[in-house]
């Protein structure tokens, strides 16, 4: 497989590796994490070849065949079918119909095949190159924020494809909830290191966490030791009756493998700032429609109240007018009909991928933050700038020399300005890492007000959102539950109509029964060895986790006692138990892959049968 051995890079001043040390192991998915700028694109331009490292060597095998999503576009072809079709090697050139399950997959509908790919939107030009790369077949995966252009459906279909996948991924996304559902190891990029578990984010950053516990204990432990010793060199080594001994220890401090501080990165900070209202109902919106012509209808007749404390979530495919919604209910466009009535004491922060046009390129990022509340005092100004990550000087910069990223901050710190007791937040997550998304769902749910929110984060939808309303193939209607309660109770109509392998012909009803029985009864036979292993190994693994809890506890109390020889017997114990951790997995996901190849092998044949 794939080995990266001691990598160092460097750009200009800033050393982004430093004899960083990775194996790809077969049938690994991997989600790659890390702060922007840490240098994930990079790693993958090292992989590619389109970058060199410093020092350290790149080991790819012989013909192992490397897929990367390209963000560039050129097309050559006159139609969306011919242009997907190039990508289909020259034996399978006449399989067409592999190209076509994937665009689908990814929200394209059949009278698309015949379109230029050239008239299709940005987004749906990327997804075009996705699907390109997804029927190539390759050995591995390179995907560097697949998500970004995607819809909910079209999320749900990769995530299906990705863990079906039978070679290798290493994915890059802030999507936490759409990472942790298809990889099997979360690797990240620390302190110009590499750092891997198998698990999902969750699990890597808990032991992220309780290594630099352990490591901030040790290092105050020696702290204190070398303290000593220099107090007593200090002390002695003018003496003669003592200078030997004071030498001595000079050596033992030189011999010392002195622990460095850990930086930490920053992080986003949200705080809302809840404006109090008397109001229990802050909006109350009825029959609401909207159309570009009254030919040409987004929604109609859209109607409901929204509390003081509630979420309410708008969902479904790109294009459908999920913001158009969103920015009428804001006055932001006029209604063809309908009312929304806001009560006397409400006051809305519209946040909206359109609003960052409103921000003036003249003004600073200070200056933009004194637009949403003109009240404040410089202190809590620089405050707000220094959580949306514009510190010192770089609060002072021009809106003008801004990434899109930058902006979107900006906006959000504009609206953490501003005293609100409902947000419209439209696809507020764009642009955010893994860590500033946890931060702004918490602030979410801590808000005393109201919020309507935009998002394809099914996570986001599960954690916030009390109601929904749903956009669909025939307009928006509004549904009284959450997320999950959806998708029990209705669903996606899209994931039913994306192309399926034609059934084979129906047999006899009483026969077909009989079959199924038998294979039922054959596939039980068959995994019944394959299950055991499962569930001896997920007891194995769940009890030697367990013990790891408490050696890591013990590891920390023997740390601060000094006791060196107990400290190493501990950490011997917890490496080797971590190690046994990792193999136990290994082994369970390549147990858990064959019990799920030969279940889905039934399962097809019983499907013939319907």
């Amino acid at each position: 497989m794939i080995q990266l051995t001691n990598i160092s890079k460097s750009f200009s001043s800033q050393e982004l590796f430093s004899n960083l040390n990775f194996k790809l192991n077969a049938g690994n998915r991997i989600g790659l994490v890390g702060r922007n700028g840490s240098g994930k694109s990079t790693l993958f331009k090292l992989i590619l070849g389109e970058e060199s490292p410093d020092s350290g060597d790149v080991v790819i095998p012989k013909g192992y065949k490397i897929g990367t999503l390209k963000q560039h576009l050129t097309f050559s072809q006159s139609t969306l079918r011919e242009e997907a079709a190039l990508a289909l090697e020259e034996e399978m050139k006449y399989d067409v119909y592999r190209v076509e399950k994937i665009l689908f997959g990814l929200g394209f509908v059949q009278e698309d095949l015949e379109k230029d790919p050239l008239s299709f939107s940005g987004g749906y030009q990327i997804r075009i190159n996705l699907a390109k790369l997804l029927v190539t077949e390759p050995n591995l995966l390179l995907l560097d924020e697949p998500t970004n252009y995607l819809d909910i459906v079209s999320l749900r279909w990769l995530k299906s494809f990705l863990r079906n996948f039978e070679g290798e991924v290493i994915l890059i996304t802030h999507n936490r909830d759409f990472m942790d559902s298809v990889t099997t190891h979360t690797m990240g990029l620390v302190r110009k290191k590499i750092e891997i578990i198998a698990g999902d984010t969750h699990k890597f950053y808990e032991q992220l966490n309780a290594n630099d516990e352990l490591h901030t204990k040790q290092k105050i432990s020696q702290d204190k030791k070398v303290k000593e010793l220099e107090e007593f060199i200090a002390r002695n080594k003018a003496r003669a009756s003592t200078a030997a001994l004071a030498q001595s220890k000079v050596k033992q401090l030189e011999k010392m493998d002195i622990l460095e501080d850990l930086g930490f990165d920053n992080s986003l900070k949200f705080d809302f700032n809840f404006k109090d209202t008397p109001a229990k109902i802050l909006l109350d919106v009825k029959d609401l429609s909207f159309g570009y012509t009254p030919e040409n209808i987004l929604f109609e007749k859209i109607s409901f109240t929204l509390e003081k404390g509630e979420c309410l979530g708008i969902i479904g495919k790109n294009g459908k007018g999920k913001s158009t919604l969103l920015n009428t209910i804001a006055g932001e466009l006029k209604q063809l009909s309908g009312k929304v009535d806001f009560h006397t004491s409400t006051s809305f922060a519209h946040f909206g991928q359109t609003n960052i046009a409103h921000l003036s390129d003249k003004n600073t990022v200070m200056d933009e933050i004194y637009v949403g509340n003109s009240t404040l005092s410089e202190a809590q100004v620089r405050s707000i700038c220094g959580g949306m990550m514009f510190s010192g000087d770089a609060a002072k910069k021009k809106i003008s020399l801004l990434s899109g990223g930058e902006k979107s901050r900006v906006m959000l710190g504009q609206i953490l300005a501003r005293n609100v007791n409902l947000l419209f937040l439209d696809e507020p997550t764009n642009h955010l890492d893994m860590d500033s998304i946890e931060a702004l769902t918490i602030a979410i749910q801590s808000f005393k007000g109201s919020v309507i929110i935009v998002t394809h984060s099914e996570e986001l939808l599960r954690r916030v959102c009390d109601r929904l309303i749903i956009f669909a193939k025939d307009g928006a209607e509004y549904f009284d539950g959450g997320y999950d309660d959806f998708l029990e109770k209705i669903g996606w109509e899209e994931e039913e109509q994306v192309e399926k392998v034609k059934a084979a012909p129906k047999g006899n009803q009483k026969e077909n029964k009989k079959l199924k029985a038998e294979m039922v009864r054959e596939r039980n036979k068959v995994t019944s060895a394959l299950k055991k292993k499962v569930e001896n190994l997920e007891s194995k693994i769940m009890k030697t986790e367990e013990l790891l809890e408490v050696h890591h506890k013990d590891l920390i109390e023997v740390s601060n006692s000094g006791e060196s020889a107990k400290l190493m017997e501990l950490s011997k114990l917890v490496s080797d138990e971590e190690a046994s951790v990792e193999e136990m997995f290994e082994e369970l996901e390549v147990v858990q892959t064959k019990l799920d190849e030969i279940n889905e092998e039934y399962e097809q044949k019983m499907a013939e049968l319907d």
